[in-house]
């Protein structure tokens, strides 16, 4: 395609189509589902965004559009549908949700029995209950680690105690020591909740192959390997 513009190409082979909104692409009456972000799409972790609630009434009202929610969430699918009742979206609107957090649930049990569990505090700890896995303080007892927050550790008892993330980085060493797997059941580097950023659990895999983390990442992040 050496010398030809995108103009120029014919429209079922252009990469990128310009439309003049959502309704455009609603009328088109292509597609049987619609994939949707929250985070940053939806809400801001606090409101709904203006407009947000009002468009996605009118998609399913008007066009019988079938909505899922997919996100990168520690949580489970049921408390990120919760999560949007809360902010006023009515959880009809939805067929369901697919989040990082649900497939990490379903597949922990791989990895063993007992783990360190990396969890939030003022976000609201994240429960292991159901899954028949003993939470451990103890690396040495430990068969695999899961973060899912980056505020405190998850105790024995059931309990989140508070800590700074330079302390779980410094269990996290411990770990990497003994070779103890480590599952991140959400992959971002931050979250955006109301007008401030929050950090994530996948600096902790930076701290796991010994690479100081920094929330002003470089330049030329995106053109390194981590593995």
């Amino acid at each position: 395609m050496t010398g030809r513009s995108f103009s120029s190409m014919p429209s079922e082979l252009k990469p990128f189509q310009s439309i003049n909104g959502i309704q455009q692409l609603a009328e088109t009456r292509r597609f049987k589902a619609w994939f949707l972000d929250q985070f940053g799409v939806l809400h801001d972790g606090k409101l709904p965004y203006p407009g947000a609630i009002s468009t996605l009434e009118q998609l399913l009202a008007t066009y019988g559009t079938k909505m899922v929610i997919i996100s990168n969430s520690s949580r489970r699918a049921s408390t990120t549908i919760e999560k949007l009742r809360s902010l006023g979206f009515d959880t009809s609107l939805f067929v369901g949700a697919i989040t990082s957090g649900e497939l990490t649930h379903e597949h922990l049990l791989r990895l063993g029995r007992s783990c360190i569990h990396m969890t939030w505090n003022g976000r609201g700890a994240i429960s292991l209950e159901g899954l028949g896995l003993q939470v451990v303080d103890n690396v040495e007892e430990a068969e695999f680690i899961i973060a899912h927050g980056t505020e405190a550790l998850g105790l024995p008892s059931g309990a989140a105690l508070p800590m700074k993330l330079e302390n779980l980085e410094k269990i996290l060493e411990q770990c990497v020591a003994k070779k103890i797997p480590m599952v991140v059941a959400n992959p971002d580097f931050v979250t955006v909740e109301a007008r401030a950023l929050r950090v994530m659990p996948f600096p902790l895999i930076i701290s796991g192959f010994l690479i100081p983390f920094s929330p002003k990442l470089p330049s030329d992040f995106s053109k390194r390997s981590l593995i």
